[in-house]
């Protein structure tokens, strides 16, 4: 049993038709996902956020593995992952469990600055620094990857890498060979993030966490972990898209597993930098060899749960926050809202479908047919936009919307509420 487990993970069953999830927005569009880790991963149907692709894209936890009619939850936007927003067409990265994702995109922070050439061949330099971070864990019957969180012994990775062990039937294996048991803390389901603490084991490296939210689309970004089993594994790419949305779900496919909780993740950090069965719970870091996320999915095509440059990492700061919870024995909060969204035509907004009644939404006076521009200092022009600007708030904040009714503008303020 597990110290603090906060398994309350919300439904995200799609609406009829076109609409899709209930805890963020979410464009749908078959796609199978499979966890990063050396386990087999299993294929599942999944729905991406926001444009659908032209063909369906499998996701895949590596455990040692768009536009109208798309519908999000967005309090239902609330999240599912608190799990995080809304999906835009993605893959998990659990090869240990079966799962799927979906993703959006946005172009936060884009805005070109100097033109500067990198040198490439610092690259070295900052995986020696990040390595001794990062180290191999297994599980019976899986192996993923975590990060060092402090020099307590306190390891944060994915929920899915640990979710099948019990008591101390986690082993940790660090840079230098040094194998060691360790128990598990506490897990949250719906940002699929959990810690595990080592003990009597000194000169521990923790890693140095950056700000997530300082990311660019385009920066370099290293991924470090065990994929397939090999241990300090390093690859490199950039960051090709911000605030995704990824659903990650049980393998709906394996006639032994019983049907898991689909959760959806926003925020999440997009990536062409290599990641792979047993990436899941590794650290992807930035040229300041800070850790601003933790690699958890891929999207995979056809029969292959390989990569195909399209992955996806929990950004670092909301790891932060959520390892601190779990450490400190305290239930990880999860923003809620109450709405069902889809995108309005154009990338206008995020258009109301549904309110849940009793929810934060309907006590601040929203209605079905609403379209939200704008919530707190961000513009949003999609369901996706609106899943990220709830997902990234704290449970009591006050945030305004800039609300069109009727043709008409105005500011509705909601109190955002916790995910029960």
């Amino acid at each position: 049993m597990t110290e603090n487990e906060n398994h309350d993970v919300e439904p995200a069953s799609p609406p009829a038709g076109p609409a899709e999830p209930t805890t963020g927005a979410e464009p749908t569009t078959g796609a199978q996902p499979i966890w990063a880790g050396t386990a087999p991963a299993y294929p599942h149907q999944h729905s991406w956020y926001g444009t659908p692709p032209t063909q369906q894209v499998p996701v895949v936890p590596p455990r040692s593995g768009g536009g109208a009619g798309k519908v999000v939850a967005a309090g239902l936007l609330g999240f599912l992952l608190a799990a995080g927003g809304a999906v835009v067409g993605g893959a998990v990265v659990h090869d240990l469990d079966g799962s799927h994702t979906t993703t959006t995109t946005s172009a936060a922070n884009s805005t070109p600055t100097s033109v500067k050439v990198m040198d490439r061949s610092s690259l070295a330099d900052i995986a020696a620094t990040v390595k001794p971070s990062v180290v191999s864990i297994q599980v019976p019957g899986a192996e993923g990857s975590g990060v060092v969180f402090n020099s307590d012994g306190y390891i944060v990775t994915n929920n899915h890498v640990v979710a099948e062990a019990r008591g101390n039937a986690v082993q940790v294996i660090f840079s230098d060979g040094k194998s060691v048991s360790a128990r598990i803390v506490g897990t949250d389901p719906k940002t699929d993030l959990a810690v595990v603490k080592v003990s009597g084991v000194s000169g521990l490296v923790p890693a140095k966490f950056g700000d997530s939210n300082a990311l660019r689309v385009g920066d370099t970004v290293l991924a470090v972990g065990s994929p397939l089993g090999l241990e300090g594994s390093v690859t490199s790419g950039i960051v090709s898209a911000l605030n995704r949305t990824i659903s990650e779900g049980g393998d709906q496919s394996n006639p032994f597993q019983a049907p898991q909780q689909t959760t959806d993740i926003g925020g999440a950090i997009q990536t062409d930098a290599a990641i792979n069965p047993g990436n899941s719970g590794g650290a992807l870091v930035d040229l300041n060899a800070s850790v601003i996320g933790i690699n958890t999915a891929i999207a995979t095509s056809g029969q292959s749960n390989g990569n195909i440059g399209v992955g996806f990492a929990i950004p670092g700061n909301l790891v932060k926050r959520v390892a601190q919870d779990l450490i400190n024995g305290q239930k990880v909060s999860h923003p809620f809202l109450g709405v069902q969204v889809g995108t309005a035509g154009g990338n206008g907004g995020a258009t109301i479908s549904s309110v849940a009644p009793g929810s934060p939404a309907e006590k601040a006076g929203l209605q079905a047919g609403d379209t939200i521009t704008r919530a707190g200092s961000k513009d949003i022009h999609t369901s996706e936009d609106l899943v990220a600007a709830v997902q990234s708030s704290n449970v009591g904040d006050r945030l305004d919307l800039t609300v069109v009714r009727g043709g008409k503008q105005q500011t509705i303020t909601v109190t955002i509420g916790e995910a029960s």
